[in-house]
């Protein structure tokens, strides 16, 4: 009974084609979450017919969920106590993805078929997250192999149907069943790492605040020719309300949108990220963005502001004419220190201040940002174990970049949240010819198992350990 065998029996998945068989049979259920009604049969069935079984298997009790907000998203709460008094650990999946778009993947690709060419295994899921929560369950069962049908800990497993529609009803359903999902730590898997070949940590992720800018100045478009210079240009004032927000060079001008420094924490779990650099990543812009940061501080430790889309008249058939209105879509992505409530008034106050006033400002999707302390003792164990498995330092990021619903884990259920990511940066993530990545699956296979054969050994211990600590700083 050792770790190394679990580890070993995890990563010999791969190789057997046990693992790809149970992904492609995931992959096939087209569960699209943003579509409204084509894909809530196959949402519902992948609970009941994929989730329930291969749950039941390994122990667990499960209870369906429907989802308060929207009825076509249901959730699954799955529990397995060994005893009372063992740590609790809370895990999180989605089987939702984003839409197939068939039609945009390379022939010979389906998103509902795995395809293994070479390294690279295609299907929508297999990154993001169906593959991320497979290689989770796969390694669990083998370290309940290994352990003789025992963990050592109780887990939960919460599931849900919506996160790429932006989890509505996740938040209702962990205040309802709070208690259900009480644990001690929450361990999940989703986003991508820092680059392929090194294993990453994250902490929380970043809040994001989707708001549009609109400015109508009358019904319709008039003749440029004859108008110019008499009517408001409504693309323009909104350009120039942009460029009171952010400069020519990215830097936010807003001081409320903007962080008041980066914690020293931060600052050192920052020091070794090295961002981009890949075969298929962009080139950074060294110039762009907030000035005296390097690259990793820009994405991990502060807040951005981009424009998403825009548009006046017709782009695909300009006139020569002054549009009527003008529409501009815009994000902030944002670091704890930033409340979200301050957002809104902020925008809103600014806009007033700088003589812009008719310009509408419409609030979209939003979330808060959320980041576990670098320094929390379940940090520290957590890279322990992944640096023991691969024999290389993980990258530890103290937030990702993008956003996941991590502020109901860690505000509303209070929980130190540890995220293990297992795609990469060039997945094809909501794009098409999406993939997991075959060496990167097979190590991630074995972290997993490392971690749950130490959570096994050393939870009890950690758990009091955490403890211990809070009650010194109270």
């Amino acid at each position: 009974m050792t770790r190394n065998l679990a580890i070993q029996r995890a990563q010999a998945l791969i190789d057997s084609g046990a693992f790809a068989a149970v992904l492609a049979r995931r992959v096939r259920y087209a569960t699209e979450s943003e579509e409204p009604d084509a894909a809530a049969g196959a949402l519902q069935a992948y609970l009941d017919a994929e989730m329930v079984p291969s749950l039941a298997v390994l122990g667990f009790a499960l209870q369906l969920v429907d989802n308060p907000v929207d009825e076509r998203l249901p959730l699954l709460i799955a529990q397995r106590i060994e005893a009372p008094g063992l740590p609790t650990v809370l895990m999180y999946a989605h089987g939702d993805v984003v839409r197939g778009h068939a039609a945009q993947w390379r022939s010979g690709l389906s998103p509902w078929e795995l395809r293994i060419e070479g390294e690279r295994w295609y299907g929508r899921g297999t990154a993001d997250n169906k593959g991320q929560h497979s290689i989770n369950l796969a390694a669990l069962e083998q370290v309940l192999a290994v352990r003789g049908g025992r963990l050592g800990f109780n887990l939960k497993l919460l599931v849900e149907m919506g996160e790429e529609a932006g989890s509505p009803g996740l938040r209702e359903v962990c205040e309802q069943h709070r208690e259900t999902l009480r644990a001690d730590l929450f361990l999940a898997s989703d986003g991508p790492r820092l680059q392929a070949g090194r294993p990453t940590l994250f902490l929380g992720s970043r809040g994001a605040f989707n708001f549009e800018l609109r400015l109508t100045c009358r019904e319709r478009a008039f003749h440029s020719g004859n108008w110019g210079g008499l009517l408001a240009n409504p693309a323009i004032v909104l350009a120039n309300a942009l460029a009171s927000l952010v400069n020519a060079r990215g830097r936010i001008r807003v001081e409320a949108l903007r962080p008041t420094g980066i914690p020293a924490a931060v600052q050192r779990a920052l020091r070794d990220i090295e961002v981009g650099g890949g075969a298929d990543d962009p080139a950074i812009d060294r110039d762009w963005g907030e000035p005296g940061l390097r690259p990793a501080e820009r994405v991990l430790g502060w807040n951005s502001l981009e424009v998403l889309a825009m548009t006046a008249g017709n782009p695909a058939q300009p006139v020569g004419a002054i549009p009527g209105s003008a529409r501009m879509f815009c994000q902030l992505r944002f670091v704890v220190g930033t409340r979200l409530a301050d957002i809104a008034p902020a925008l809103r106050s600014h806009l007033d201040a700088q003589g812009f006033g008719a310009v509408e400002l419409h609030v979209g999707a939003q979330g808060e940002a959320t980041r576990l302390d670098p320094d929390d003792p379940w940090v520290h164990w957590a890279l322990e174990s992944m640096q023991r498995t691969t024999g290389q330092r993980p990258a530890l990021l103290p937030n990702l970049g993008g956003s996941l619903p991590n502020d109901i884990f860690a505000n509303v259920l209070g929980l130190p949240t540890l995220w293990v990511p297992h795609s990469y940066p060039a997945c094809g993530q909501h794009a098409p010819n999406e993939h997991l990545l075959e060496p990167v699956a097979r190590e991630a296979l074995g972290l997993m198992a490392g971690l749950f054969w130490d959570l096994g050994d050393a939870g009890t211990t950690m758990r009091d350990r955490r403890a211990a600590a809070e009650n010194t700083t109270a």
